[in-house]
């Protein structure tokens, strides 16, 4: 069970990262290829891969992604968000056994990696097309890209609260 000084972290993480999603949305995309962004709700969840169990990041993914989908309307977006969230969720617990947290921002880029192959192995299925795979290597580079810089920003904010 958890004690209510982690109930309130993970819940203001959870709030913060959904904000963060929020106004992500509302930016112009600033790629020419749709379904490119930064991610920056992510920042949130790789900082909290590495504070909370499994289970206390599972619900905090969960809950963003599905109150995610209700602000922003799109429920059809769902099932895209869900298996890409939870593919890069169960990829990064296992690699933060191997992955020190001084490389977060490495465990980030894997995680980023995991969420596109999910959506990618979505569209596959839901189109019943292979043609969507032509999108794959662009979103593995610009995954890569803001997995980067998402891990670098938690590894930031680990470090820097650490301190207090």
């Amino acid at each position: 069970m958890m004690n209510t000084k982690r109930l309130t972290e993970l819940s203001l993480l959870t709030a913060t990262a959904l904000i963060v999603f929020i106004i992500e949305m509302r930016l112009p995309n600033l790629s020419p290829v749709e379904g490119v962004k930064l991610g920056l709700a992510n920042i949130f969840t790789v900082y909290a891969v590495y504070r909370f169990s499994g289970k206390e990041v599972l619900l905090m993914v969960l809950t963003r992604v599905f109150l995610g989908a209700v602000f922003s309307s799109n429920f059809s977006a769902l099932i895209y968000s869900l298996s890409g969230a939870l593919m890069c969720l169960a990829g990064m617990l296992l690699l933060k056994k191997i992955i020190p947290q001084k490389y977060i921002w490495l465990c980030s880029i894997f995680g980023a990696v995991f969420h596109n192959t999910g959506q990618i192995i979505t569209a596959v299925v839901m189109m019943h097309s292979f043609s969507v795979l032509a999108y794959y290597p662009i979103l593995i580079v610009s995954g890569c890209i803001a997995g980067a810089f998402t891990g670098l920003v938690a590894g930031f904010v680990l470090k820097r609260l650490e301190r207090k």
